[in-house]
């Protein structure tokens, strides 16, 4: 059974669900993506290749996700960022290696911006692995790209339903595109403060590679490694996938 934290407070309180390894540095702490959970094949490959080396890991459902609390609709990237610090904090001692995949990318990002800012912090940053990262998604690759259509349908009821190849439609709030835009990292030059290695699929429909490829222009670090798999999709779930991301994680 997961543990369980409480999120903020009053009616903003989220119930978290979260799954810590105990075992050796540096840990690995995982960043999941758009409506996945900490179930889902590269987090529990993560995990099984944890307790295979002894190493401690670390991984959650945002809230509206999995096995914790709340409701999709209501989420927001701040909400999202404000529960991956917080899991970080309670569960993470020492150098971590954070993996994100796809907006858990974004949420790697946010953290290490957040963690740069906190002397004492008992964990630190080791080295970040993101997997088809999508930094400023709800900005960039929705709004950007919506038509006048679902823009004035998202303005005027709220919520526009998104297919998905994934199961079914998502929501897309207006609350989550507005909210998306505190925190928007692509401007200007990104100090994650730790080597970085990127895992982009050139046949990703939802996350293309140009867009990891701008992402690289942001971080100002020399030790910035950028994987293009030619055949590879936006999960990269495959056996092959799951093993460049493992020699990746060995890197640290």
């Amino acid at each position: 059974m997961p543990d369980f934290i409480e999120v903020g407070s009053g009616k903003t309180s989220r119930r978290i669900a979260v799954r810590a390894r105990k075992g050796q540095s540096p840990g690995l702490f995982w960043l999941g993506g758009f409506k996945s959970d900490m179930g889902g094949t590269k987090a529990v490959a993560l995990d099984a290749w944890a307790a295979e080396h002894g190493r401690a890991c670390v991984r959650f459902d945002y809230s509206g996700h999995g096995e914790s609390g709340g409701d999709f609709k209501d989420g927001t990237i701040g909400q999202w960022h404000e529960e991956a610090l917080s899991v970080f904090e309670q569960f993470c001692d020492g150098p971590q290696v954070v993996i994100g995949s796809s907006m858990g990318g974004w949420m790697a990002l946010l953290l290490a911006r957040a963690l740069a800012k906190k002397k004492d912090a008992k964990a630190k940053l080791a080295g970040l692995v993101l997997i088809a990262p999508a930094p400023d998604f709800t900005e960039e690759l929705m709004w950007k790209n919506f038509s006048p259509e679902i823009k004035k349908q998202i303005e005027t009821n709220g919520v526009w339903y998104r297919p998905s190849d994934y199961g079914d439609p998502y929501p897309i709030t207006r609350n989550l595109i507005e909210e998306g835009r505190n925190h928007l990292v692509l401007g200007g030059a990104i100090e994650v403060g730790c080597p970085v290695r990127i895992l982009q699929g050139a046949q990703d429909p939802d996350v293309p590679w140009q867009h990891a490829f701008a992402l690289t222009h942001c971080l100002p670090s020399d030790d910035v490694v950028l994987t293009l798999v030619q055949d590879g999709d936006h999960r990269l779930s495959r056996p092959q996938d799951i093993a460049r991301l493992m020699a990746a994680i060995r890197e640290f």
